[in-house]
């Protein structure tokens, strides 16, 4: 049975994925993660397709259209590998802005990796894979999103806490692709059902 649930694995590989999950990891989701670093994967299952889910996810130079907390984001020049953004955070947040560069966007196979490169926040050597997977859930064409990231630790902080801090963001964040791919999803049934 697929849930809503977020269910998340640390860096030393204690977590609750199933067989399909961990696969994913496995082969999309690897990073060098040191000593003074920490990291963790994220799943979330979303009631809406693939293409749906996914144009949200690939838009490096728009995640305003699913993350709650961007307020604005600007890309000089030409979208492509190496593309950097400067990312706006809303008030409220332990930053203003963000650097962050794109590190791989493959629309075959679904993968999107970003890592920042700057700003004013406590995130260093940040990087993130993001997946996008098909599956079924309740009969209807769904998409399995998981999320994997590796930070260092700051000074005065343990990885436990900066993990549930990350970790926060990133369950913010994918919540809200669950819901704008959900409704969008839900508005092309019912104009699909309307045009009959």
């Amino acid at each position: 049975m697929v849930t809503d649930d977020y269910i998340t694995v640390n860096g030393n590989g204690s977590g609750m994925f199933g067989k399909t999950e961990e696969d994913h990891i496995k082969r999309l989701h690897k990073h060098e993660v040191g000593d003074h670093q920490c990291s963790s994967s994220l799943v979330k299952h979303i009631k809406a397709p693939v293409p749906r889910v996914w144009s949200l996810v690939r838009r490096f130079d728009q995640p305003q259209k699913y993350k709650p907390f961007v307020s604005r984001c600007i890309v000089e020049g030409d979208l492509q590998i190496g593309s950097v953004r400067e990312v706006n955070v809303k008030s409220g947040l332990p930053a203003t802005t963000s650097t962050e560069r794109l590190e791989l966007l493959d629309d075959e196979e679904h993968i999107f990796s970003m890592r920042i490169v700057g700003g004013d926040h406590r995130l260093k050597n940040y990087s993130s894979i993001v997946t996008v997977h098909p599956e079924v859930i309740d009969g209807r064409p769904g998409t399995l999103v998981i999320e994997s990231f590796v930070v260092d630790v700051p000074d005065g902080n343990t990885k436990d806490e900066t993990c549930f801090f990350v970790e926060a963001f990133i369950k913010w964040n994918l919540k809200s692709l669950g819901d704008v791919s959900e409704c969008s999803a839900v508005l092309d049934r019912t104009e699909s059902v309307d045009r009959i």
